[in-house]
């Protein structure tokens, strides 16, 4: 009976045996099973990190490349198509060989100004030559681009100087908006080609002089600019001005704050999102006026 029953002992111990492999095995796969999904969890806010970054960059460059790719291929498309009696429309391609040989004048022109003070110098040290003279060649692109800008910024700045003022008097004062109102509402939609006679005969009897601080022309310009771009930025800050929340005011009152404290303290911090959105209406109308300005004045 004990030689009968010796097999069946072995055989449940090979099984014990066999059952705590499987179990160590189990363990082990278990183990590797929380490994591998605690080195996801750790490894998901790297990577919804570097999707967030991915998706902000798409947005913010891949986009607008796309776009400006997109209308490049259709104006290099469809300028052959538009024939007029000068040819054809010029295409990207064309257009940027002439922005290379316009920025090759202006590099020659930079030469020759060079040459001509430095021979001038040269006169002037051996005496042959007493007074020097201003290079007076002819302004290339580039210069009449920089003189644009000038035209622009100076004409922007007078205007936001006039309507920043006049808006914070109109809004903080119904009698004084009702009396510019008519005014406001009349000179808004006049034409640049209607202010620039008037301008042009003003300056034109101011500046007298022979050899002005700032180019007839150029003021002329300025001026234009800003008669037709300082509108939206008056009204602008005369809305936000008039939004002002009252008890604001009020407790601007209690406090017994002077006009200077009322003005920097309560009524600017309140206006300047009224008053910058102005400032882009009125920089975008100066940029339109410029064209007629400059070529008229």
């Amino acid at each position: 009976m004990a030689t009968a029953f010796a097999p069946t002992r072995l055989d449940s111990h090979d099984d014990a045996a066999g059952q705590a492999a499987t179990a160590d095995s189990a363990t082990v796969v278990t183990g590797s099973k929380e490994a591998s999904d605690a080195g996801e969890a750790a490894a998901s806010p790297a990577l919804a990190k570097f999707r967030e970054l991915g998706g902000t960059f798409g947005k913010a460059l891949l986009a607008p490349m796309l776009g400006i790719l997109v209308f490049l291929g259709l104006w290099a498309a469809l300028a052959p198509q538009v024939n007029t009696s000068l040819g054809a429309l010029p295409g990207p391609v064309e257009v940027a060989g002439q922005g290379v040989a316009l920025f090759e004048e202006w590099q020659a022109g930079q030469q020759a100004k060079a040459d001509f003070e430095a021979a001038q110098a040269e006169r002037i040290a051996a005496g042959t030559q007493t007074e020097a003279f201003e290079y007076s060649g002819p302004p290339t692109f580039l210069d009449q681009i920089f003189t644009s800008l000038k035209t622009v910024a100076l004409g922007f700045v007078l205007a936001t100087l006039v309507a920043v003022p006049i808006g914070l008097l109109a809004g903080l004062s119904p009698t004084f908006n009702a009396a510019i109102n008519p005014l406001v509402q009349i000179m808004k939609p006049v034409s640049p080609l209607a202010w620039l006679p008037i301008v042009t005969m003003v300056i034109s009897a101011m500046i007298t002089s022979a050899d002005p601080l700032l180019p007839k022309a150029f003021v002329i310009s300025a001026l234009v600019v800003m008669l037709c771009s300082l509108w939206p930025t008056l009204i602008n800050t005369a809305v936000g001005t008039a939004s002002i929340d009252k008890d604001l005011l009020n407790v601007g009152r209690v406090l017994k704050l002077g006009w200077f404290a009322k003005l920097t303290k309560l009524i600017l911090p309140s206006s300047l999102p009224y008053i910058f959105t102005g400032m882009r209406l009125s920089l975008g109308v100066g940029w339109m006026v410029l064209i007629a300005a400059e070529m008229l004045a």
